[in-house]
C-alpha cells in the first residue's frame, strides 16, 4: 500500500510532528506538578535529555510516543508498510538509544521512568503509576522499598 500523500505532503506534515511540549507531555507534567512536585525540562546535563528532571529525588520521567520509541504490544507502534527498510532501521535505532540512555541514567543513580502515549487516555492509571513511582525511594543498600 503506498502512501496516501505526496513526498512533500509527508515530509511537511513529519517536521511537525513536536519533540517537546507535546500534549502527552503537557498532560504528565499536569499531574507531576499537580503532585506537588518541581521538576526541570528537558535537561541536557543528562543523557537524552529527559522530558522531566526531579533532581531533588533523582527522578527522570520521559514521555515516549509509542510509533516513535517501538512500543511493543501496542497497536500505535504498528510500522508502515512503505519504506519499511528505512523504518525498521529509524526505530530499532531509537530503541537502541533509549536502552543506552536508561543504562547511563542508571549507573548515575537516576531512577527512570518511561510513560507511553497510549497511557495518556486513563488518566487515573497514570496518575497511580507516577506515584507508585515517587513513592519508591532507595534504601542505604541500593535496594528499593
Amino acid at each position: 500500500m503506498s502512501d496516501i500523500f505526496t513526498r512533500e505532503k509527508r515530509s511537511w506534515i513529519m517536521s511537525h510532528v513536536k519533540g517537546k511540549d507535546s500534549s502527552p507531555e503537557l498532560l504528565v507534567r499536569k499531574i507531576v506538578h499537580k503532585m506537588g512536585y518541581r521538576f526541570r525540562l528537558h535537561s541536557n546535563k543528562l543523557p537524552g535529555k529527559p522530558d522531566i528532571v526531579l533532581p531533588k529525588h533523582r527522578k527522570v520521567i520521559f514521555v515516549h510516543g509509542c510509533f516513535w520509541h517501538g512500543h511493543e504490544g501496542c497497536s500505535r507502534s504498528k510500522r508502515p508498510s512503505s519504506n519499511i527498510e528505512f523504518w525498521e532501521n529509524k526505530i530499532t535505532r531509537t530503541i537502541q538509544r533509549d536502552n543506552h540512555v536508561i543504562e547511563e541514567l542508571r549507573k548515575m543513580k537516576w531512577e527512570v521512568l518511561i510513560i507511553w502515549q497510549c497511557e495518556i487516555s486513563k488518566v487515573e492509571c497514570l496518575s497511580n503509576k507516577l506515584s507508585e513511582f515517587f513513592q519508591r525511594e532507595e534504601l542505604s543498600d541500593g535496594s528499593k522499598r
